[in-house]
C-alpha cells in the first residue's frame, strides 16, 4: 500500500488547499501527512507552514496541482451554467404544462427579474465582444 501513495495530499479549502507531505518512511511505520503549505486558487499564493522550506520539486508538485485544479474549477462553472440552462427549459415545461395559478404567483416575479437581469448582461458582454471583434478586423 505504501508504494500506492502519492507524495503530496492536497486538503481542498474555500478558496484553496492544505499541502501535505504524505510520509510513510518513519520508526512506527505509520501513515503521516505533515502539512507543508497552504495554497490561494485564486491568486497562486504558496504560504510555507510554519518553519517549513519548500524545495523546487515541492514547488513545481503544487504549481501543476494548482493548474489541474483552476483547470477543473473552470470546468465545473461551465457545466453549472449548462445546468441552468437545462433547469430554465425545464421550468418552461413546468410553467406550460403543470404549474398551477398559485404556483405561478410565487414564482413569476422572481424568475422576470432574474431573467431580465441576466438578459442584460449577456447582451451587453455579446455587444461588448461583437464590438472587439470589428475593432481587431478593422
Amino acid at each position: 500500500m505504501p508504494g500506492d501513495l502519492p507524495d503530496y495530499y492536497f486538503r481542498i479549502r474555500e478558496n484553496g488547499a492544505a499541502v501535505f507531505r504524505v510520509d510513510t518512511e518513519n520508526r512506527q511505520r505509520r501513515l503521516e501527512l505533515i502539512e507543508i503549505a497552504a495554497l490561494n486558487v485564486k491568486n497562486g499564493n504558496i504560504k510555507p507552514h510554519g518553519e517549513t522550506v519548500l524545495s523546487a520539486a515541492d514547488l513545481q508538485v503544487i504549481g501543476d496541482w494548482l493548474a489541474r485544479r483552476r483547470a477543473q474549477l473552470e470546468a465545473r462553472d461551465v457545466d453549472d451554467i449548462l445546468r441552468t440552462v437545462d433547469h430554465l427549459n425545464l421550468t418552461a415545461h413546468w410553467v406550460q404544462s403543470k404549474a398551477t395559478d398559485a404556483q405561478l404567483d410565487d414564482v413569476t416575479d422572481a424568475l422576470l427579474l432574474a431573467m431580465h437581469d441576466l438578459r442584460g448582461v449577456l447582451v451587453r458582454k455579446k455587444a461588448d465582444r461583437l464590438s472587439k471583434g470589428d475593432q481587431a478586423a478593422g
